[in-house]
This record gives structure tokens, C-alpha cells and sequence, in this order.
């Protein structure tokens, strides 16, 4: 499989580059530097230490016995990202970029978030490695995820509030690029998913690629085999990226993404991108899949979980859509908080509402399956910072 994207940065007729001029230097200033880091075994040496002593990889793949044996047919696995210090898969991407940054000589990061891992990252990293970090977070996702919030002004960085639109992910971006055009000499804009003008999508994806390279590894010892099935659920998509890359190229291995059903497939309650609504457009400095109006109007979004709740989708997963290397379906709240119990109450484990849309399609279709078969879920994150919001939602807390 030609390795993408090409030299301007399109996965095909996805991706490239649509931003302010005043960015297009800094853009091609970040990808000759991160092309130099990838040519300096002294920068992957001190990536790969921190992510095996300070991250904690690689993160252990788990048969969920219980879980499996409760449902019937297949075998159901996880990729434990949920273990990564923080808590999510945000992680490895965060340390990436904000190594790269000390190596350009930015002494400043900013971050947009959801819900809120990424944030608490970029806060990690730049903590450990003596930067000023500024996060930007819409209004609705603060009230969301107090708890991450709290996380990282305890590691010192500044969490602005974003009050426009719908005070959301999207809004939060606004406001980094905004942050990054007036003061792009001094700052590094560490960018949270396969999202944004190229090199973005390729950077973050080549980061998060550890998930894969350790997935494939584990489960052919583990299962014997490799798994029939690969689950990951996509908001912007980096979680998916870093695990599907690893399982492209075996044809056999079927793949899903899993987007956001929301309240249903209605404009305005849903952020399923591959749905009816979505058609090519162009969004935050990349041409990719948007939820849109039939004049180009960006749709309102909603899912219970903050980090799946943007109207677009990684120009990469445009194109695999595209080419159906990878399937895309979408998990509706209801089926992702029966999910997110589900799993507690099976394993101990207490998924991010995110991962348990995954799982959600993954007990959707273990049940059809044979003895067996294998399915592994990408369990990009744990659940602590979603308890809240679980409540509200079934109507036991305020």
C-alpha cells in the first residue's frame, strides 16, 4: 500500500494545506523539522525511553474472559491504553510534539481539548519539560470534564475558556489557531488528533502508530493469530489512526470506526461525519469529510462524549472510508453508556465514553461471531473523568 500522504499532504483527494499565509511558512518550518527528528536517532532514543518509563509502554492487551463469556461467540480483547499515564492514548502524541517543540526552540505550547485527555498531556509534558502551556477548552466541555480541568492547572498550565459557537472542540481549535497566527514565533501549536493542515495528520498519526506496532505483536502471540476484527471509535481519529495503520496492510483483518449516533441521525444530535450529512469540505486548514448544511454551513454536533463531538473526521479516515479499507459505523449515546457499565461490571474496568462507543459495536457483534473469532478493541481511554457526566445522564446527579 502506497505510504500516504504524498508530498503536499493528501491522503488522496483529502488533506493539504488551507490556513492563513501568514502559516504557510511555520507549516512547512514544522514538517522539516519534524522530517529532521525523524532522521535523529537521538530524538526517537529519548521519545522511546520516555514513553517506556514515564508513559508506561508498551500497554498490556487483555482478553476480556468475563465480558466474552458473558456475551457469546467472540473473543474480545483490549488494547489497555487506558493504563498510559494520564490515561489515554493522548499521550504519546503530546511527549512527540512537545519534544519537537524544545528541539525548535519554542519555549511556549497551546493545546485545544475536548475531553480534556489531550489537555492534560500537553499540561504533562510541557511540566515535565519546563514549557508554558496555555489550553484552550469550550465552555460546555469545562462543565463536562471538571476533573480534567482541575489535572491541568495542578500542573501549572492555563486553561482558557472558549464562550463562542457551540463551546465545543471546534470552538476550541478556533481559538489555538487564532493564539498560533499572533504569536507563531514563540509558540508550538501542539494539535491533539489527525485533524489541521498538513503536517498535522501525519505527525499525530506517526506518533500514535506505537499503539499498532505493540497491538500486532501482542495479539498474534496472544490469539495465535491475527484478530478478524480491529474496533477503535473516531472523533477527529488519532486513536483509530495509531492502531488501524499497524492493520492495514492484512487484508484479511476487518477494521471499524466507530463515530457518534448521539440522540440520532438528526442535524444537530449526532457528530457522525460518514452519515448522510457529511460530504467533502474543508475545515480547520484541512479538506476532509464535514457534517454541512447543502450551503457549505458547518452542522451543529452532539455526543455524550466531549472527545467525539466535532463535525469533522482525519482526512486519512476520508480516504479509507473512501477506498473501504476501513468500515465506518456510529454507536448512539444509549448503546454507549449501557457499554461503559457494561464493561465495569464484567472486567472492573471503567471505560472514557469515547472507547465505549467502540465497545458498544464490538458487543453489537460478538454475538454473531464464531467461538473462535477475535475482535480487539482499542480502549483508548478510562472512564474516571466521564463518572459526572454518566450520572447526569441518567438523571442521578445535578
Amino acid at each position: 500500500m502506497k505510504k500516504m500522504p504524498d508530498d503536499r499532504g493528501y491522503f488522496g483527494a483529502f488533506g493539504g494545506r488551507f490556513v492563513p499565509e501568514t502559516l504557510m511558512a511555520p507549516l512547512a518550518e514544522l514538517e522539516e523539522a519534524y522530517r529532521k527528528a525523524g532522521r535523529d536517532r537521538g530524538f526517537q532514543t529519548r521519545l522511546d525511553e520516555l514513553l517506556e518509563h514515564y508513559v508506561g509502554r508498551p500497554t498490556p492487551m487483555y482478553l476480556a474472559r468475563r465480558l466474552s463469556a458473558r456475551l457469546g461467540g467472540a473473543r474480545i480483547w483490549l488494547k489497555r491504553e487506558d493504563l498510559c499515564h494520564t490515561g489515554a492514548h493522548k499521550i504519546n502524541n503530546a511527549l512527540g510534539q512537545a519534544l519537537l517543540a524544545c528541539e525548535m526552540g519554542k519555549g511556549r505550547v497551546i493545546a485545544e481539548t475536548g475531553a480534556g485527555q489531550h489537555g492534560v498531556a500537553v499540561a504533562t509534558a510541557a511540566a515535565l519539560l519546563g514549557l508554558e502551556c496555555r489550553i484552550y477548552m469550550g465552555s460546555e466541555d469545562i462543565r463536562r470534564q471538571e476533573l480534567n480541568v482541575v489535572r491541568m492547572q495542578l500542573m501549572g498550565a492555563e486553561v482558557t475558556p472558549v464562550d463562542a459557537g457551540s463551546q465545543t472542540l471546534k470552538d476550541a481549535i478556533n481559538e489555538a489557531l487564532r493564539d498560533w497566527v499572533t504569536n507563531v514565533r514563540s509558540t508550538y501549536y501542539i494539535l491533539g488528533s489527525v485533524l489541521g493542515p498538513h503536517p498535522y495528520p501525519m505527525m499525530v498519526r506517526d506518533f500514535q502508530t506505537v499503539i499498532g506496532r505493540e497491538a500486532v505483536v501482542q495479539i498474534k502471540k496472544a490469539a495465535r493469530g491475527m484478530p478478524d476484527l480491529v474496533v477503535a471509535c473516531v472523533g477527529g481519529g488519532s486513536n483509530a489512526a495509531g492502531i488501524f495503520s499497524a492493520f492495514v496492510s492484512y487484508p484479511a483483518v476487518g477494521l471499524v470506526g466507530v463515530e457518534a449516533g448521539g440522540r440520532g441521525i438528526t442535524p444537530g444530535d449526532h457528530a457522525a461525519r460518514f452519515s448522510e450529512a457529511g460530504a467533502p469540505g474543508i475545515l480547520h486548514g484541512t479538506r476532509t469529510v464535514v457534517l454541512q448544511d447543502d450551503d457549505g454551513q458547518i452542522l451543529g454536533t452532539h455526543s455524550i462524549s466531549a472527545g467525539l463531538d466535532y463535525p469533522a473526521v482525519g482526512p486519512e479516515h476520508a480516504l479509507w472510508r473512501e477506498n473501504t479499507r476501513v468500515s465506518y459505523t456510529h454507536v448512539c449515546d444509549d448503546e454507549a453508556v449501557a457499554a461503559f457499565h457494561l464493561l465495569a461490571e464484567s472486567e472492573g474496568i471503567v471505560p472514557a465514553l469515547e472507547s465505549a462507543h467502540a465497545l458498544a459495536y464490538a458487543v453489537r457483534v460478538a454475538q454473531s461471531m464464531p467461538l473462535n473469532s477475535n475482535i480487539l478493541v482499542n480502549l483508548s481511554g478510562r472512564g474516571d473523568k466521564d463518572l459526572a457526566e454518566v450520572s447526569r445522564a441518567e438523571g442521578d446527579a445535578p
